[in-house]
C-alpha cells in the first residue's frame, strides 16, 4: 500500500452475506474494492484530490489516474472544475 508510513484509522462496515457471495469476491478482496470506489466517489465529486484519493485506494497518484476510465470517471474533472470557476 502507498503511503504505509502514514497514520490510519480503521473504520468497520458491516456487509452483509448475500452481497459478498453476489459479489463472489472474499472480505479482503470486497475491503479493497470498496475502497476504490469510495475513493473513485470522492474524487469524482470533488471531496478528495487524486493525491488523496489514490492513498485511500492503496495506490499511486499515476496508478488511480489510469484507472478512472474502468469506472468511467474522467481524470481531471477536479482541475477542469476549477478551470471554469475561474473563468
Amino acid at each position: 500500500m502507498v503511503g504505509g508510513d502514514v497514520a490510519t484509522r480503521e473504520i468497520v462496515v458491516r456487509v452483509p452475506e448475500k452481497v459478498l457471495l453476489a459479489e463472489k469476491l472474499d472480505e479482503a478482496e470486497f475491503a479493497c474494492e470498496l475502497l476504490i470506489l469510495a475513493a473513485v466517489k470522492l474524487y469524482e465529486i470533488g471531496r478528495l484530490s487524486s493525491g488523496r484519493a489514490a492513498e485511500l485506494a492503496g495506490m499511486s497518484r499515476v496508478e488511480f489516474l489510469l484507472s478512472l476510465g474502468r469506472y468511467r470517471v474522467f481524470p481531471f474533472e477536479a482541475e477542469l472544475r476549477e478551470l471554469e470557476e475561474t473563468q
